[in-house]
């Protein structure tokens, strides 16, 4: 249920409104746009009677919301989520590159990487320190010495840091170092992992799981959400259907159906969903077309020596390439880089 106040409607007469549905045991989702002000319920909205809501002065309309997403929902919150971190806005009319390696392999390999990213315009670097893979005798990652790596290149370089975290005894620990944690597709319906996350004053990446719906995808942050983080950024990075010729089947009509339902900032991974380097161009301006807020891009200085997904990992030439294709159509968007 939401309450839509009258465009004109006074701060005393919205916090009378809020303090009345908390006597209620609710909780108070309060949007304030240029245009109106919504006052969603989270809870038992049974509790509340319609006719006395319509009585407080101020009211203009009351709604029910059908869709059992509700915080994340575009009619809880009409105007879009803007996440900053250290002055980088996510969301928006704000186009964001987030790019580095698959995984961090030594300070020298994520070191270079930022380095060359930062040069063609990239604002978030990217890199995992707990790399889930499917064989248990793969690279796994460096872990914490990882998580240092990624700090350490933080004050270097002076770029905003991300890392995926996979367990909730490592939400604090990855906390610590990086500024946006990332909840992989594996994760995605991990439950106690999204609430840990919740918790976090700090935003989540989720990725959409490789089997999800967008009303799965949108509930799995509902769980962050109702947590009382509110900085959600979700990231398609293509879902399995029957083709085999890519890694996945990137779902590019999510992008434009998220933003009709949710007013959180979408982005696109085009390395893991393709699989190919020679995709990840097309699909990353194709992204930028159907009006994602952003991308994460694999990038190593040397992809044939990757330990892991070298294969959809770009040069940092070929990164600097779809920079300079972003830059030009950026405007046509009505995008800022």
């Amino acid at each position: 249920m939401i309450v839509v106040m009258r465009n004109g409607a006074t701060e005393a007469q919205i916090k009378d409104v809020c303090s009345m549905i908390e006597s209620c045991g609710l909780e108070v989702h309060l949007s304030q746009g240029k245009e109106r002000t919504i006052i969603g319920l989270v809870g038992d909205t049974r509790k509340v009677q319609e006719d006395r809501v319509k009585s407080y002065a101020g009211v203009n309309e009351i709604l029910r919301v059908v869709k059992p997403y509700k915080l994340a929902n575009r009619v809880f919150q009409p105007e879009d989520t803007v996440i900053e971190v250290d002055g980088v806005k996510i969301g928006g009319n704000n186009f964001t590159l987030m790019a580095g390696p698959c995984a961090i392999e030594s300070r020298e390999q994520l070191f270079r990487a930022a380095e060359e990213v930062k040069k063609s315009g990239a604002k978030v670097l990217r890199g995992s320190a707990y790399k889930p893979r499917t064989s248990p005798y793969s690279f796994q990652g460096l872990g914490e010495e990882g998580l240092k790596l990624l700090a350490e290149a933080k004050q270097k370089f002076g770029l905003v840091v991300e890392t995926e975290v996979m367990d909730t005894r490592q939400v604090d620990l990855v906390a610590k170092y990086v500024d946006i944690v990332r909840v992989g597709t594996r994760n995605m319906q991990n439950f106690d992992l999204l609430k840990e996350v919740g918790k976090l004053n700090k935003p989540v990446i989720l990725k959409r799981g490789m089997s999800a719906t967008i009303k799965e995808w949108l509930m799995a942050a509902e769980y962050i959400m109702s947590e009382g983080n509110k900085e959600v950024i979700l990231c398609e990075r293509g879902i399995r259907t029957f083709e085999t010729e890519t890694r996945n089947s990137l779902d590019m009509c999510s992008i434009p159906m998220i933003k009709q339902l949710s007013h959180l900032p979408i982005i696109v991974d085009p390395s893991h969903s393709t699989g190919k380097r020679e995709l990840v161009k097309p699909m990353s301006l194709a992204s930028l077309a159907a009006g994602a807020h952003g991308l994460i891009i694999e990038v190593h200085p040397c992809p044939q020596e990757a330990l892991c997904d070298g294969n959809q990992s770009l040069t940092p030439e070929m990164f600097e390439d779809i920079m300079v294709m972003i830059r030009k159509m950026a405007p046509l968007m009505d995008m800022v880089l």
